[in-house]
């Protein structure tokens, strides 16, 4: 009921200028001497681990520059020859691409047409894997690669900013497909093709990609579509991109560009964590 009450309440406000405020406040800068209690704060009230930071908590100017800070050397291990996953988060949801269908959550499903915005390129996908990552706001904001190979085009399609979480994902018809999202395709080193889609959120003041100037939560609200003449090589672990607070990736994988393995829902991953198998040589052959 508290969710319905949640979801109702939204579609009244004014959720982009809201997210947008949010945005700018968690960019003010906070005078030093306060700043660590802020971030301890912060942290015990959600759950983050500040002692995880790569800096001390004091060399954060802003809460957007706290929520996005990198991690210490060596604390996400990428697991060797796997799909790896890229960001911290839980499974909200797995499964394998059927009649272009997802499940966003028992009972409520969406396409994944309407997730690309590209039919053609949909069916692509027909017969791969995918799974839905939720960010809260507890954990690491920096989105990753979770193989090698090429980006080739990345896309900004506006929408709605509905929240993500559970009540959300519950209440709300085709989530996933109707807020602000970034779809950004990438060919595998190993052959196939891999779609990570970062989906923008109620209060993530932008979600932004670290090739590129495209953001949600733009002002020029119309599809931006750009390929990429020259590809992006990245590496498995690599930077993709960031969250200003939290939501969700949901990551699809071709057939042959590997398979992301069985995950169980509600199970917290960490990025570089093996979530599934790259094509095997004699595949290849």
């Amino acid at each position: 009921m508290v969710g319905q009450l949640l979801i109702l309440l939204l579609s009244v406000l004014p959720k982009h200028a809201l997210s947008r405020g949010a945005g700018w406040l968690a960019g003010r800068t906070i005078p030093v001497a306060w700043r660590g209690a802020v971030y301890r704060g912060y942290s015990r009230i959600f759950g983050a681990k500040p002692e995880e930071a790569e800096q001390p908590l004091e060399a954060y100017p802003s809460i957007n520059a706290f929520f996005t800070r990198a991690l210490k050397p060596g604390l996400r291990p990428l697991a060797p020859n796997a799909m790896v996953s890229p960001v911290d988060a839980a499974v909200g949801a797995y499964g394998v691409v059927q009649n272009d269908t997802l499940v966003q959550a028992k009972g409520r499903t969406y396409t994944l047409t309407s997730l690309l915005g590209d039919q053609a390129l949909a069916q692509s996908f027909e017969g791969g894997t995918y799974t839905t990552l939720y960010l809260s706001p507890k954990d690491y904001h920096r989105i990753h690669v979770p193989l090698a190979g090429r980006i080739t085009e990345a896309t900004y399609i506006p929408g709605e900013l509905w929240p993500v979480n559970s009540a959300a994902v519950m209440h709300v018809p085709d989530l996933f497909a109707v807020n602000e999202r970034i779809v950004v395709l990438m060919d595998g080193a190993r052959g196939g093709r891999m779609a990570i889609v970062p989906v923008g959120a109620t209060m993530v003041g932008m979600t932004r990609l670290v090739f590129d100037d495209l953001h949600t939560n733009a002002r020029r609200r119309e599809v931006q579509r750009h390929v990429y003449n020259t590809p992006v090589v990245v590496e498995a672990g690599g930077p993709l991109g960031h969250f200003e607070f939290g939501s969700t990736v949901v990551l699809v994988c071709s057939p042959d560009c590997g398979v992301i393995e069985p995950l169980t829902l509600g199970v917290p991953v960490r990025m570089g964590q093996r979530i599934g198998a790259l094509p095997s040589e004699s595949q290849l052959a």
